[in-house]
């Protein structure tokens, strides 16, 4: 029987052709069509790996297969052409063939929905709709589309001309309108016809009354209506004449006040108007108000005036004012306020010089300015010069005071005399010039009404400027107030209701504002009252509808009444010939018109009856067509309606001509879509077709080419990433590059369809040297160069480089490919660098007889890399196995050093009795002596040096294990986090292969993190930096834990698992609890994993008295436990017993590959158990089973001393502690975290939480910079009820906390870029409204003293990711529910677990 192997190397598992016969069997079935066989099993390795995308791809291609049988059913036979393909789990070509389907769909289906829709908008009344023909609708699409389209624009035009006049008549009150009748027969042109009618008898009517009140409206309220009417008319005609005698008798009242006040100037008028009430009342005691606050404000301007005009200079203006009114107050009192201070110091002045003869004295009047300081300046002046000039001036300052301008300074003078004179005439002539303007622009405004005039006084300033602006701003206030009232009073006479008194006013102006609003408000609500009814009634078709005004009496209310009587003698007759064609719009064509009618309505019934009954017979056939080709499937069909025409009958040859043409083409694109279904990707669509039809064939065509490409592009990165990953795996665990080279070469070589390989790597010597370690169809004695240094060749030139070089177009003889029966030259040749971190560590060379393809060269980009990573490692590893040897090569000669310096010791002191005699001999053996010294001083120097080389490379390497671990640990807390989440299923909406999907993802993290862990322990081993905290530990509980742990994973593997403790076996021990149970989960773990059939047994015994011990001290031990791990596994070799303990080692090479691990945990055991003070002891036999025992002093006693190198350089390598014994020890990793194949530790499930869960309502800042782990933390608290803020660092962090101060607890990050969480946790601390707030540190790295630095920045609690989110959840609880004590009792103690 032949064999396939699954891949070259001779540790790859092979299968057979048995093997392959499902596999092919299932190939078989579906090439037939039948995607619902399986690949029923398969071996384990690849080909299950196989088997399972087989199934998967079989799974969408099934799910397509029976989406687009259930949407055949759905729109073939249910007429639901609404229905789509739901998309699959697939993505890229699987969900192209959806959409593209769904889009051939979408596009056979518009034509057909979009006439249904017009067709239907038209039976229900809606003439808007119409069928979109852009310039892709071509043939009968086309056809259609137009010939609905023309259906409608006719029934449109009619519907716009009768919907015309009815607005016009009864919404914009356009009287005599009429409606077109072009275009128009039979009924329509009859009905049109009574429209017109009826609109010219009512415009005769109406338009009368539209001038009395046109009339009223511009002021006229001489004209009345004089037409004839009887009836509501008639009433309508009296009301509105009344209404026009009481605006008479206001508008006079009104008038004659404003001419009292305005123009005679008498105030305290009031008007008197008899009969009135509502509106018309208000305003008139409105302006009676606005006369009386007039008269009070504008007589005590008077009063004022007249005493300043006096010379009283105490009266002040008093009376309450706003507005314009107000400022003019405050002007005039502020003016009094001036003069009146200028008038003391002028009479002082005055009175020193002309009554007491004081010559020179100054008048200071303080604030003044302009005219006034000049005059006071004069003054001042005039007070120096002779009295006569002073009194004569004094006279006319005495006449301006007192309002005289007419007088001026007739004295002699002359120098400074002579120029106040010239000034005080001036003076005089502008105060002139002045009044007369202020006389003119009141004249204007107060009695002739020209308003927008403006004082124009030349030549002034100062206080005489600012009242001139003054007065010129009040005219223009006034102005725009009034011109606004009167544009808002024309407009409302106009019919224009929309327009409102808008500038800003006060006082009995903002009174009359509102007023005049008011009555707009109210006129406005009758019009749009009438309007609506009209509108429902001649627009909407709303019969029945009432116009509802509140507050209108009169006329107003009249009108309202006459128009509702109208609408409700419509209502009846309209609303039966509503029902029957709402019938027909709903598609009910049972029912006809039944109601007694005559004239034209009669002519309505019957032309209504008959298109109901042509509408029945077409519906009747369409609907049989629709149902033969949408539903049945029966394409080809024709409808059949007799006794129609025009419009109707084209109507229907145009159905038939869509369903002729739909059938055809549908045909075509069915057989291809069909071949697409099976996988066909060969087939197009060749029938021909325009429009949208043409572009649904390109379409589809392009869906067809672009499927087959992506399928391809699909084939080949799957190609790319399936051998990345198994190349990778190969590439896992070896440690020499030989070997690496080797097995790169002959797998890389072929898989690339290459014929040559050379694989260059750096001389260890040389570093700018390059040398041949591995190739593939190499000729002994033309093989390829054995040394390359940088720069030299292609090959130097890459690595000189750092990129790829491809050579095109070989020349011959270049490079030949041989093989037994031919010699070629290869068409292509790429040379590609070997990089890790920018640094040069190889070069591969690759020659094939084609091109690489563009796959190719992206495989070999990323291969590469990870070639460089691997050859990295091996170098790194190698170098410190090398210096490992030189340390413990250079601790031995120093002892042998040692040991001979302590025999020629001896040897002086035997021979000191024989010094005397031999001096000259002692001296030469002293110098022999230093020199010996020198020379062993010099090796403990050197031993020195080495020993703080071996240290920082130790330093080195934690800090990059430590980096390390928190790179992979940040990934993993997320997906750890969020695969728990997806096992859950909480929502219940994943399959159970889904959920059994997401328990490997979070299963295989597990066992990476193990990894992480196991790692992360032999590296505290090799520095001496794993603690051992001992505490009295209960034997029988921590068997009955290890039992609960591994008895559901002996009794999945058919073992039978036993637990036997002696009874003289004390209850209790000292040791360190978490590394006892760590060590004997370990051997646990491996017995269950190497035993495939048998039992696993545990026994705990007392020690018997002659076990060989490494280390003496066990022989003097009377407590001594033994630990016995006994399985009936595979067994060790004799020869192999001690190569297990070694890191990174099993007992064969083919072990990690079968049964897993990475040969750390025995390693880790054996350092473990000696730190425990015990050791290790190990019993097997090839085929039969192990026995592994833990020897373990009941009482811990301290570490073992060193017996091995191992123990003895890390010993050498660990530093004194130098720290107090009561330190708090570093926090180990926690028990719970997963095993290697998914050995678990019993952990308990949290109980349920009693009563308001503290969760629930919470508010939490989460501080870190992985957006992942923050998805993944959110998604579990959201989960609980927790409301989630974030922050990216901790700058963003603090921020967030000062902007959301009722957060109730923070998860921080420690290594976040800006500032780390200690540095945050240390500044929130500082924050006195944060001193309390909880914070717990969460970080990936898991390093020693990180918790005691977090503790000491300030954080209430650590916890290590990957987080158990169970564990975390209780821990949140904790603090949350300590947080919502605090205020009862701030000394409340931590949560448990903190």
């Amino acid at each position: 029987m032949t064999t396939a192997k699954a891949a070259l190397s001779p540790e790859e598992r092979t299968y057979t052709e048995s093997d392959l016969v499902p596999i092919l069997e299932t190939l078989f079935s579906w090439r037939d069509g039948d995607f619902r066989r399986r690949v029923p099993h398969a071996p384990p390795g690849i080909l299950s790996e196989v088997r399972l995308l087989l199934n998967e791809v079989a799974d969408r291609r099934e799910h397509l297969a029976n989406e687009l049988s259930r949407v055949r059913k759905e729109v073939v036979k249910e007429g639901r052409f609404g229905e789509r393909l739901t998309p699959g789990p697939g993505v890229g070509a699987w969900a192209e063939s959806v959409e593209s389907v769904n889009m051939l769909i979408d596009a056979l289906v518009s034509p057909v929905s979009g006439a249904a829709d017009v067709i239907d908008a038209v039976a229900k009344g809606d003439l808007s709709r119409r069928i979109d023909l852009d310039r892709s609708a071509r043939g009968e699409v086309r056809r259609l589309g137009k010939a609905i389209n023309g259906m409608v624009d006719q029934l449109a035009l009619f519907n716009s001309e009768v919907t015309r006049v009815a607005r016009e008549a009864g919404t914009e009150g356009r009287l005599g309108g009429s409606a077109n009748l072009r275009g128009m027969s039979g009924s329509w042109r009859d009905l049109t016809e009574a429209v017109n009618t009826m609109s010219s008898r009512v415009a005769a009517q109406v338009r009368d009354i539209a001038v009395v009140t046109t009339a009223v409206a511009k002021g006229d309220l001489s004209r009345k209506v004089t037409v004839d009417a009887v009836g509501e008319m008639f009433e309508l005609k009296n009301t509105v004449n009344t209404m026009v005698d009481q605006l008479s008798g206001f508008a006079e009242e009104v008038t004659r006040v404003a001419r009292e006040v305005g123009t005679e100037g008498q105030l305290g008028g009031q008007a008197q108007v008899t009969g009135v009430s509502g509106v018309w009342k208000d305003l008139t005691d409105n302006v009676n108000f606005m006369a009386n606050n007039l008269t009070s404000q504008v007589r005590s301007i008077a009063t004022v005036a007249t005493a300043v005009a006096q010379g009283n200079l105490s009266k002040k203006i008093t009376v309450d004012a706003q507005g314009e009114i107000l400022q003019l107050k405050d002007t005039l009192n502020t003016m009094v306020d001036q003069l009146s201070s200028f008038a003391d110091e002028v009479t002082r002045v005055a009175r020193e010089v002309g009554t007491e003869g004081k010559l020179g004295g100054r008048a200071e009047v303080k604030g003044v300015s302009g005219v006034w300081k000049d005059l006071t300046d004069n003054v001042n002046s005039m007070a120096r010069n002779l009295t006569y000039q002073v009194r004569n001036i004094a006279q006319v300052t005495t006449a301006v005071a007192n309002g005289d301008l007419t007088r001026k300074i007739d004295v002699d003078a002359q120098g400074e005399i002579l120029e106040l004179k010239s000034t005080m005439n001036t003076m005089v002539e502008q105060l002139s010039s002045f009044a007369s303007e202020v006389t003119r622009v009141a004249r204007e405004v107060g009695t002739e009404g020209q308003l927008g005039g403006q004082a124009q006084v030349r030549g002034v300033s100062g206080v005489w400027k600012d009242l001139t602006d003054n007065v010129n701003s009040m005219a223009n206030n006034l102005t725009s107030q009034v011109r606004q009232i009167a544009a808002v009073s024309s407009a409302v006479a106009q019919g224009n209701l929309s327009k409102k008194i808008t500038v800003d006013a006060q006082g009995e102006m903002l009174q009359l504002k509102d007023t005049l609003n008011t009555m707009v408000d109210q006129l406005s609500s009758f019009a749009d009252e009438v309007t609506r009814v009209a509108r429902e009634v001649g627009t909407e078709g709303q019969l029945g509808g009432q116009a509802r005004v509140k507050g209108v009496s009169g006329v107003w209310k009249d009108l309202t009444d006459n128009v509702n009587s109208m609408a409700n003698n419509l209502t009846y007759q309209v609303r039966n010939i509503a029902e029957v064609t709402t019938a027909v719009a709903n598609g009910d064509l049972t029912r006809k018109i039944d109601v007694n009618a005559q004239g034209e309505i009669l002519a309505l019934k019957t032309t209504v009856n008959r298109m109901v009954d042509q509408l029945s017979s077409f519906a009747s056939e369409v609907t049989r067509v629709a149902r033969e080709v949408g539903t049945e499937g029966q394409l080809g069909g024709q409808a059949r309606v007799e006794g129609v025409e025009g419009t109707w009958k084209r109507l229907t040859e145009s159905v038939n001509e869509l369903a002729g043409s739909l059938t055809t083409q549908i045909r075509a694109i069915a057989t291809v879509t069909s071949a697409v279904a099976r996988g066909d990707l060969t087939r197009s669509i060749a029938i021909e077709a325009q429009g949208e039809l043409a572009e649904l064939k390109d379409n589809i065509n392009s869906m067809v080419g672009s499927l087959r490409e992506t399928t391809q592009a699909n084939q080949e990165q799957d190609w790319l990433k399936s051998n990345l990953a198994r190349i990778s795996r190969l590439m896992q665990g070896h440690r020499d590059l030989l070997e690496v080279a080797k097995l790169t070469m002959s797998e890389l070589t072929p898989l690339v369809s290459a014929r040559y390989g050379a694989f260059y790597a750096i001389d260890p010597e040389h570093e700018r040297e390059l040398i041949l370690i591995g190739g593939y169809g190499v000729r002994p004695d033309r093989g390829p160069r054995q040394r390359f240094v940088f720069g030299e060749g292609i090959v130097g030139q890459a690595a000189e480089e750092g990129r790829h070089i491809v050579l095109n177009d070989v020349p011959p003889q270049f490079i030949t490919i041989d093989s037994g029966l031919s010699r070629s030259t290869p068409a292509q040749i790429v040379v590609l660098p070997i990089l890790f971190e920018n640094r040069v560590l190889g070069v591969l060379e690759l020659a094939s007889f084609t091109p690489f393809g563009e796959v190719h060269h992206d495989f070999l980009t990323q291969l590469v890399e990870t070639i460089g990573v691997t050859m990295n490692t091996i170098i790194a590893n190698s170098r410190t196995e090398d210096l490992l040897t030189e340390s413990q090569r250079l601790t031995r000669e120093l002892q042998e050093r040692s040991d001979e310096l302590q025999r020629q010791q001896e040897e002086l002191r035997r021979s000191n009795a024989e010094l005397e005699d031999k001096a000259a001999l002692l001296a030469k053996q002293n110098r022999a002596i230093e020199i010996q010294n020198f020379q062993i001083e010099q090796a403990r120097r050197t031993l020195e040096e080495r020993a703080e080389q071996l240290a920082v490379s130790s330093r080195y390497k934690s800090e990059f294990l430590a980096n390390m671990s928190h790179e992979l640990r940040t990934p993993l807390n997320s997906l750890l986090v969020l695969a728990k989440l997806l096992t859950e299923n909480a929502e219940g909406n994943l399959t159970s292969q889904q959920v059994e999907f997401a328990r490997t993802i979070h299963s295989a993290g597990s066992a990476l993190l193990q990894l992480i862990n196991d790692m992360l322990d032999l590296s505290k081993v090799e520095a001496g930096r794993m603690d051992i905290h001992p505490i009295q530990v209960s034997l029988p509980k921590m068997v009955d834990l290890l039992e609960a742990a591994f008895a559901p994973l002996a009794q999945d593997k058919g073992l039978s698992l036993t637990v036997d403790v002696e009874p003289d076996v004390p209850h209790e021990l000292r040791a360190d609890e978490q590394r006892l149970q760590q060590v004997l989960r370990n051997l646990l773990s491996n017995a269950v994993k190497f035993t495939p059939r048998g039992e696993v047994k545990l026994r705990v015994s007392m020690a018997p008295p002659d076990i060989d011990f490494d280390d003496d001290s066990l022989h003097d031990c009377t407590d001594l436990l033994a630990f016995q791990v006994i399985d009936t596994g595979i067994g060790i070799a004799p020869d192999k017993r001690e190569v297990i303990f070694e890191a990174f080692r099993q007992a064969d090479g083919t072990t990690s590959r079968k049964y897993g691990g990475t040969g750390l945990g025995l390693a880790i055991c054996r350092d473990i158990a000696r730190l425990l003070g015990g050791e290790i002891h190990v019993d097997s036999e090839l085929g039969k089973g192990s026995t592994f025992t833990l020897y373990l002093p009941a009482s811990y006693n301290g570490p073992l001393a060193a017996t091995d190198p191992g123990t003895a350089r890390r010993q050498l390598m660990t530093p004194p502690s130098e720290e107090p014994a009561t330190t708090a020890p570093e926090p180990p990793l926690p028990l719970d975290l997963p095993l290697p194949e998914l050995v678990e530790p019993p952990v308990e499930t949290p109980s349920q939480w009693q009563g308001d869960d503290p969760l629930n309502g919470a508010k939490i800042l989460i501080v870190d910079d992985d957006i992942r782990n923050v998805f993944a933390l959110t998604s579990v608290l959201e989960r609980h009820g927790s409301t989630v803020v974030y922050a990216e660092n901790g700058r963003e962090g603090i921020e967030q906390l000062e902007r959301n101060e009722d957060v109730a607890l923070v998860l921080m990050d420690i290594m976040m870029p800006e500032m780390d969480g200690w540095a945050t946790t240390s500044a929130i601390r500082r924050m006195p409204q944060f001193a309390d707030l909880p914070i717990i540190a969460l970080t990936a790295k898991v390093m020693r003293g990180d918790r005691e630095k977090s503790i000491a920045s300030g954080a209430s609690d650590y916890v290590p990711k990957p987080v158990d989110v169970d564990r975390l959840l209780e821990r949140l609880r904790g603090w949350l529910s300590r947080g919502r004590g605090a205020t009862s009792d701030s000394s409340a103690s931590s949560p448990e677990g903190s």
